[in-house]
């Protein structure tokens, strides 16, 4: 959460108060387990939209439900279940006292027929045996506490009670003065039975609820997906198929604000393309005719220092112009990285080094092939200058392809490797005017990776002793 500013600096003057020692002791004891805490529940979390989305709406809709089952079970449930218990127990006081008042079979005879028409209790009476032992009850059974306390109150005899025994009735015995009168009664008459109902309608219902609800988050996140893959296709120079806006109003403001933004960057590269091949052929034409012009010269020193003046100035002006083009123009289609991995040896052995290579994982990349075999030839053909021996490593795994490149060469130092990436930079001791070299291939090359959504880092080669170039691409 974002603090206003006025809120912050108030928040900063307090804490540059002083405070008491131990205050501040406590204060540094309460914040580790609140620091703990919540860096667990962060790991833990959700990290996509739809489901932190839905954790939302279903969080809330999981207490809700929880808060209404705990007040009907402990409000309605209860209460009905303790009035209806009492009810019974009061029939059966009566009952209680009738047969106490009565002596002969018969009338007790009558007395059980008005009990089970009227009333719904089956009674009879037993021998004058000692009462059962007392049966396991279960911890969450309200209706045994409620009837023990009724029958407490209203009959004051011993009892026993079975309301686990039979799912269907609940037994009951008291044992009077010549006998023990056994009462049988429904379930639902002591009990609110439909409880369950509302149990089920409230999931059935939460269901339903959060069913429909995870189909209008899809429906809605969609867009924000196809958004961010339009985005990152298009950072990694790869073509974007049958876009649109669509979704709220605010993820069509952001898609078409994405739109206008690659239309804008493409219409700059074109531009750029367009105005950098005007200026090449007018260059080279120029180049031309000092090549032409030296021609007619006769033979000499002089001669030939000019005619390979022209020849580097046509080295350079071919770098500077694909720096600035940037390889922008070319599509992105699948490549074997196996392949490119042969014509960069190539490259290597024709400058007089050795050089092995090798590819773990699938060799088919889908990249700008072109664009990225300039990036990794300038790579190695700096390696090859500089050393007589190099590896090229490659590994496809994790949605990542990584290509290593170790020379046996005097390395870059660890205070220049960011500064030979900046465009005509060059190291006094190895890139000069005399390698031929324009202080352009590692600028080129960290701009072609980096328009592959990747990047170049530099380090000390473990194996080899020089420079180790890592290439990191998604594919």
């Amino acid at each position: 959460m974002r603090l206003s500013t006025p809120f912050r600096s108030a928040l900063a003057r307090l804490r540059a108060l002083p405070m008491p020692g131990w205050l501040r002791r406590l204060g540094e004891l309460l914040a580790a387990p609140y620091r703990a805490l919540a860096h667990a529940l962060y790991r833990r979390m959700p990290k996509g939209l739809f489901t932190r989305t839905l954790l939302i709406i279903v969080t809330p809709l999981v207490i809700m439900q929880a808060v209404l089952a705990f007040v009907f079970m402990e409000r309605h449930y209860n209460l009905v279940t303790q009035r209806l218990s009492d009810a019974v127990v009061r029939d059966i006081a009566m009952i209680v006292r009738l047969t106490e008042a009565t002596g002969s079979e018969e009338e007790f005879q009558k007395i059980a027929e008005m009990a089970r028409a009227d009333l719904g209790l089956a009674i009879t009476l037993l021998p004058p045996e000692p009462l059962p032992p007392p049966r396991p009850k279960p911890f969450f059974d309200i209706l045994d506490r409620y009837l023990s306390q009724q029958v407490a109150a209203w009959i004051g005899k011993p009892f026993w009670i079975d309301t686990v025994g039979r799912s269907s009735f609940v037994e009951l015995r008291i044992k009077l003065a010549n006998n023990v009168l056994r009462v049988i009664a429904r379930r639902s008459q002591t009990y609110a039975s439909n409880s369950h109902l509302f149990i089920v309608w409230m999931v059935s219902t939460s269901l339903v609820l959060v069913i429909l609800a995870m189909l209008f988050l899809r429906n809605q996140t969609r867009p924000v997906e196809r958004l961010a893959n339009a985005a990152e296709s298009f950072g990694k120079g790869r073509p974007i198929e049958d876009f649109r806006p669509s979704g709220a109003r605010e993820v069509r403001r952001a898609a078409q604000a994405f739109i206008e933004m690659r239309r804008r960057i493409e219409r700059q590269i074109e531009q750029r393309t367009a105005m950098l091949a005007g200026v090449s052929h007018d260059l080279r034409t120029i180049l031309t005719r000092f090549r032409l012009q030296l021609a007619l010269f006769p033979d000499s020193e002089e001669v030939r220092a000019l005619q390979s003046d022209v020849d580097e100035m046509k080295t350079m002006l071919e770098d500077y112009l694909a720096f600035a083009r940037g390889e922008g123009d070319e599509q992105a289609h699948p490549t074997d990285i196996g392949l490119l991995f042969e014509e960069l040896e190539a490259e290597a052995e024709i400058l007089g080094a050795s050089v092995t290579s090798h590819l773990q994982g699938p060799a088919e990349v889908t990249l700008r092939p072109n664009a990225f075999k300039r990036a990794l030839t300038n790579l190695v053909t700096n390696a090859a200058r500089h050393g007589s021996r190099l590896t090229i490593e490659g590994r496809n795994a994790d949605g990542w392809l990584t290509i290593t490149i170790d020379d046996d060469g005097p390395g870059i130092p660890a205070e220049e490797r960011e500064n030979v990436f900046r465009p005509f930079y060059q190291l006094d001791h190895a890139r000069n005017r005399d390698s031929g070299g324009s202080g352009l291939g590692l600028a080129i090359a960290r701009d072609i990776v980096r328009a592959h959504g990747g990047d170049i880092m530099l380090g000390d080669s473990e194996t080899l002793g020089g420079l180790h170039a890592r290439v990191r691409i998604p594919v």
